[in-house]
């Protein structure tokens, strides 16, 4: 008898809990047709609460108003860049489990930087060049979307379009039915032979448009006269290095930037490079078989925000304020087209950032008097190598060094049958000493792993066994690397927004801290699917309630 009631109160707990799962996901029949990543590159939150008085209706006004806003989440990695942060926003995983740990990394094995795209295995579809030599294989773990496609059994269709092929590659996943990026070489948008065989007709006559060369012949000038831009110091700013050393105020001349630097790079920093993305984007739309059937489709779209010129300009700067007025234009273009094609309960956005932005520091320095300045990483190294040649014996003991962390020649040390794990302790704390460094951490101590948070905890889920350097160093707030000769869009501000809007979405504002790492358990729930097997995140559960 006992067993009989037992089992009954088990069997009337898990209906109630079969009752009560829709709730977990959210309504199923608000499950959208279509969702839309909205990706900014080097987006402060804040940006929205500085030019609000300034934008319009129906773009970021529309998402912020209307939907479910985050306004404490964080992408915390040892260096950010748009790559990690898209495979870290699309994984719901850290660098130390997807792989991802920069833009570039140093190969051991061939001895060269490699770029964690590249894949010479595959070609350029779309253009006769090798930007689409590329793949996602570096990735070492699942996309948020790879598991949409797996869990619809191929059926649900995923797209990415983007300036940067890396935030393209990263956010549709291995098994997404197209990626496109920028060439710059080219001037037209591309793929790569890992997504598609054929490039599609609408593709090809999209390009025969030639955009981006057009819009590099006229001038970047200000969408609103210049004594409107009050949020913004003015535009001849003393300490904004601008284009090349050289132009820092309006007008822009676009097309002697694309000669001077002898390709197309210059346009992806002007606000034309989201309006070709925003063009495109409205074009895959319309050409391709999205939202036509019951079961989810996922298209990503990124802008950027000044691209690589990001610093050279900053989050003050006239620049800036005028590519957001252009941007929260072409957003509320998007929506519109969308909403109008699909209905707007059927479509599911969210908005959200790959990387962050830091302010300059002599801007910091002058106007703020803030104990900041640039760390010079070329003269750190000279010093370091001096330090182990007296130490070790005159050899070249660093193979290489970049993204804030150190490569030591492996085959070196060990032919000399010196301790590894002694000389990264010792060349660590070498690092260590420097002024502008917060903290460095050898490889043989990263590897042991550590789930603690803070600085610590941000070095130990950034770190990769075989990618990483032998140690890996941060910068004290608000300090940024300078190289004589190489120009890095560098940033340690780890806040991004984040907002859901759409289809099931309440207006809201949700003030609890969470990560970037969130997002996939998120979506994952939101669409009533698996998460992620290896996801590290939680979902953000107001996003989920009706209430």
């Amino acid at each position: 008898m006992r067993r009989v009631s037992t089992l009954l109160l088990c069997l009337f707990f898990l209906g109630k809990l079969l009752a009560q799962s829709p709730s977990v996901y959210g309504p199923a029949s608000q499950k959208p047709k279509v969702v839309i990543g909205l990706v900014v590159e080097n987006m402060r939150p804040d940006y929205i609460q500085r030019y609000w008085n300034k934008f319009e209706l129906n773009g970021f006004k529309k998402l912020f108003s209307e939907g479910a806003v985050c306004t404490n989440v964080n992408l915390l990695q040892h260096t950010q860049s748009y790559a990690s942060g898209t495979a870290t926003l699309f994984t719901g995983v850290t660098p130390s489990v997807h792989g991802i740990i920069g833009k570039t990394w140093y190969d051991r094995l061939r001895s060269k930087e490699t770029e964690c795209t590249e894949d010479d295995y595959y070609f350029t579809v779309g253009a006769d060049t090798k930007f689409g030599n590329a793949s996602p294989k570096k990735l070492l773990t699942n996309t948020f979307t790879d598991n949409l496609k797996i869990f619809s059994m191929g059926k649900s269709l995923i797209y990415s379009a983007a300036i940067n092929r890396e935030s393209a590659i990263f956010s549709a996943g291995h098994a997404a039915d197209g990626a496109f990026w920028f060439d710059p070489e080219s001037g037209r948008m591309v793929s790569s032979s890992f997504y598609i065989s054929t490039f599609p007709d609408w593709v090809r006559d999209f390009n025969t448009e030639n955009y981006p060369e057009r819009y590099s012949y006229q001038n970047w000038v200000t969408l609103l006269p210049p004594k409107a831009y009050t949020e913004s110091v003015e535009d001849e700013y003393v300490h904004e290095k601008g284009y090349f050393d050289l132009w820092n105020t309006f007008p822009h001349t676009i097309g002697r930037y694309t000669r001077k630097a002898e390709s197309m790079t210059p346009f992806k920093t002007t606000p034309y490079a989201n309006q070709v993305i925003k063009d495109f984007a409205i074009q895959l739309f319309e050409k391709e078989p999205i939202g036509e059937d019951e079961t989810t489709d996922f298209v990503t779209v990124f802008f950027s925000s000044m691209d690589y010129e990001n610093n050279s300009f900053g989050p003050t700067s006239v620049e800036m304020q005028d590519s957001y007025l252009h941007l929260d234009k072409y957003i509320a273009e998007l929506i519109s087209h969308v909403e109008q094609k699909y209905g707007k309960q059927n479509v599911l956005f969210f908005l959200t950032a790959n990387t962050s932005a830091s302010y300059p520091v002599k801007y910091l320095q002058e106007e703020f008097h803030l104990p900041v300045d640039y760390f010079m990483p070329e003269n750190a190294i000279a010093l370091l190598t001096s330090y182990l040649n007296v130490t070790y014996g005159q050899e070249r003991w660093i193979e290489y060094y970049s993204g804030l962390q150190v490569y030591l020649n492996h085959d070196l040390i060990k032919k000399r049958k010196i301790n590894l794990d002694e000389m990264r302790e010792e060349a660590s704390n070498f690092i260590n000493q420097f002024e502008g460094v917060q903290l460095s951490m050898p490889a043989n101590q990263l590897e042991k792993g550590n789930s603690g948070n803070g600085l610590l905890g941000t070095l130990y889920k950034s770190y990769t066994k075989d990618r990483s350097g032998d140690f890996l160093y941060l910068l004290k707030e608000g300090w940024q690397p300078g190289y004589k000769f190489k120009k890095v869009n560098f940033t340690d501000q780890s806040h991004i927004p984040l907002v859901f809007y759409g289809a099931g979405i309440q207006p809201k504002i949700i003030r609890e801290k969470y990560n970037a790492i969130d997002l996939a358990p998120t979506l994952s729930d939101l669409l009533q699917i698996p998460r992620p097997d290896k996801s590290q995140g939680m979902a953000i559960t107001p996003v989920l309630s009706e209430k």
